[in-house]
């Protein structure tokens, strides 16, 4: 699985900015096959983690972790919660901020997208330096989410970004060792 998902994976050189090289998924959503075994893949590894209690819900950061965290949810009978940047979703919201190389961000997510106690799996397509996801996961933590675990498809290991993640379990399919 990792070598057909490390030859669907196209790098970009200087996208978004200069130096950097940007991690493409969109040749596995491309190509049906690939993209299904991508979600048999995580599906497989969410449930190893969530064990016989499982999860009530999928949350995902925007954008492209939405691809991947809707369609789990669809295969797994499981609520999603979409986690975006500020000012994007329509209800009453709570917010983390994290900062990034030149400056700060944040997430939001709807105040009554879940109950304390439920059980939730959060995915992203990517684990770069880890601002984000560690966002992710405190806002989800600190609704009284049960987080079994951030899983990705990419994890870029050289940005270290796991160091970020604190005691919350991740896993990823594909992980790159240096640029």
């Amino acid at each position: 699985m990792r070598e057909r998902l490390q030859s669907r994976i196209r790098d970009v050189p200087d996208f978004p900015k200069p130096g950097i090289v940007f991690k493409d998924i969109t040749p596995i959503l491309a190509d049906p096959e690939t993209f299904a075994a991508t979600l048999s893949a995580l599906r497989a590894r969410i449930e190893q983690a969530a064990g016989e209690r499982g999860i009530d819900h999928i949350a995902a950061i925007e954008s492209r972790g939405f691809i991947f965290g809707a369609a789990l949810a669809d295969r797994m009978g499981v609520g999603f919660i979409p986690l975006r940047k500020p000012g994007k979703l329509p209800w009453k919201t709570r917010r983390a901020e994290y900062m990034l190389e030149y400056g700060s961000d944040a997430l939001e997510i709807h105040t009554d997208a879940l109950a304390a106690g439920e059980r939730v799996a959060l995915v992203d397509d990517l684990l770069a330096t880890g601002g984000t996801a560690a966002a992710a996961a405190s806002l989800l933590t600190e609704m009284g989410a049960d987080l079994v675990g951030l899983f990705f498809v990419i994890e870029l290991a050289f940005l270290a970004g796991r160091e970020k993640l604190g005691a919350h379990p991740a896993d990823s399919l594909v992980s790159y060792a240096g640029e």
